[in-house]
């Protein structure tokens, strides 16, 4: 799979044609899916929308929420919760579901696949009498980049 997965222009980003999002591709929406490819970091609407503006985008705070909202719902972003409640966006590069480790210095993100947790997740919910379980989990940490930056271990 290619780095820049192709997307068909009446459809927004996806790794391959299971998962389009059935919305019109408009200027507006190709400008934030650009810039959530140029980075691998999780980043919040304020700063997607700030990058968007400075690169002379005219794209609107409200626009950017929508089609973040909208892009998430169709799974071609990841979400994240920062620690102070903040919801972060990332372009998927994983088709399939998954983890993140993410740093908290740098925002270096890396994604996880832990089998462990999911036959976890169903047992637990199984045994409280749930069905058709789903979640989520991040890992906050400090990279080993970052790390070695303070002198932390």
């Amino acid at each position: 799979m290619s780095k820049h997965p192709k997307t068909d222009p009446t459809t927004a980003m996806t790794e391959d044609a299971s998962r389009p999002t059935q919305q019109r591709q408009t200027k507006q929406r190709r400008a934030i899916e650009e810039v959530l490819r140029s980075s691998s970091a999780f980043r919040s609407a304020q700063e997607i929308f700030t990058e968007l503006r400075t690169n002379g985008a005219g794209v609107g705070l409200t626009t950017v929420y929508n089609q973040l909202r909208s892009l998430a719902e169709a799974g071609a972003v990841d979400v994240l919760h920062s620690e102070d409640r903040e919801v972060l966006y990332r372009k998927c590069s994983q088709a399939s579901h998954h983890h993140h480790l993410v740093c908290r210095s740098c925002g270096k993100t890396v994604e996880v696949d832990v089998p462990d947790v999911e036959q976890w997740a169903v047992r637990t919910a199984t045994a409280e009498g749930f069905t058709d379980p789903s979640h989520t989990l991040e890992i906050l940490g400090t990279c080993r980049g970052c790390s070695a930056k303070s002198g932390a271990s």
